[in-house]
């Protein structure tokens, strides 16, 4: 949907905006500055750790992260397509907030003893699977009805098709992954 909207923006930029908090999030992990929390009573898998991600999923940490990925879209594209790459980006936050435990601080390392924000419905894997599917599917359908709009031939309307059919089951399928522990 963003893409027939702002076509300037690469499928690839509009992608990496999508994770940028949570790639961002890999080397902090790695480096122990935010840390995973395995939930007492679980096995692992999906929703199975309490994210202490207090620079990247921070309300203002994703801001900031987002802006700047935004203004290194703007330098390379627009700056139109700055903002939008950078309002996706933030998007990631917004998306999370249903799913996650009540470990999202407005700000990093929840300075002021703010409340941590989080629907917490990990909490409840089928219905969280559920709900991201639906997104992952939501997604597909939209990611073709944009791949139709500006193909210019048939050809390149079955190529979208074709993806957004692998969209589809390549996300169906790491959450399947992800719900039965095989990732976790």
């Amino acid at each position: 949907m963003v893409k027939s909207r702002e076509r300037q923006a690469p499928l690839w930029a509009l992608m990496l905006a999508t994770v940028w908090l949570d790639i961002v999030f890999v080397p902090l992990l790695l480096a122990g500055i935010e840390t995973l929390e395995p939930v007492a009573g679980t096995r692992g898998g999906y929703g199975a750790n309490i994210i202490h991600a207090d620079y990247t999923h921070s309300l203002l940490g994703a801001a900031v992260l987002s802006g700047i990925f935004g203004i290194a879209a703007a330098a390379r594209w627009s700056r139109r397509t700055g903002i939008v790459l950078g309002a996706v980006a933030l998007s990631h936050w917004l998306l999370d907030l249903p799913v996650h435990r009540a470990d999202m601080p407005l700000l990093p390392a929840n300075a002021g003893n703010l409340p941590k924000l989080g629907f917490g419905l990990w909490r409840f894997p089928p219905i969280a699977v559920g709900m991201e599917l639906a997104l992952v599917v939501a997604g597909a359908l939209l990611y073709r009805g944009a791949a139709r709009f500006i193909a210019s031939n048939d050809s390149q309307r079955r190529l979208g098709t074709t993806i957004s059919l692998m969209i589809a089951l390549g996300g169906a399928a790491l959450l399947a992954l992800d719900l039965t522990g095989i990732l976790g």
